[in-house]
């Protein structure tokens, strides 16, 4: 989406010196154009992620506008007959959580809960697919195993952690 400043990967670049990846392709702004040519290509289907962190930017807080502009984002892709699967987690966590110790902490998974009821309470109507956690493996080996994701962490047992607390959230979140 491009300028998502409340979230631990763009703490991340800052912390490790990183290139910023600023605006990006900037899909937050100018996801019509971009449906646009996703119809062009005659793509009956898109997934794509909500950012926990403009939904939530604090804990507990939640962020009317965003939760509009994805709703906006969902109807878009209805009016050129293209399917949504909303990934509600992909890498990023906010600020707040990675604060207290993100995915580590075992009450992420009441957190990941709780978000997740917003989202599906806001936006369901207009979802028939949902993804709870993208490749969770891949964040798993890359974040807690290489330590070359945020949080940077080579250590196996907080890596068993996570994984637990992600299994956990996401069968609550199916639920």
């Amino acid at each position: 989406e491009g300028g998502n400043t409340n979230n631990d990967w763009w703490e991340w670049e800052k912390q490790q010196g990183l290139t910023s990846s600023g605006m990006a392709c900037n899909h937050y702004e100018l996801y019509e154009r971009h449906f646009d040519l996703v119809a062009r290509l005659h793509q009956n289907a898109h997934r794509f992620s909500l950012e926990w962190s403009r939904i939530e930017p604090s804990e507990g807080q939640w962020n009317s506008n965003a939760i509009e502009h994805y709703r906006q984002v969902l109807l878009a892709l209805r009016a050129r007959g293209v399917e949504p699967f909303v990934t509600l987690h992909h890498f990023t966590n906010p600020l707040w959580l990675a604060k207290k110790g993100g995915w580590e902490n075992s009450t992420v998974v009441s957190a990941f809960e709780r978000y997740v009821e917003v989202g599906v309470r806001e936006l369901g109507e207009l979802v028939t697919y949902w993804v709870t956690l993208n490749e969770p493996l891949v964040s798993l080996l890359h974040g807690y195993i290489l330590g070359i994701w945020p949080p940077g962490t080579r250590n196996v047992r907080k890596a068993a952690m996570v994984l637990w607390n992600m299994a956990k959230a996401h069968i609550r979140a199916y639920q």
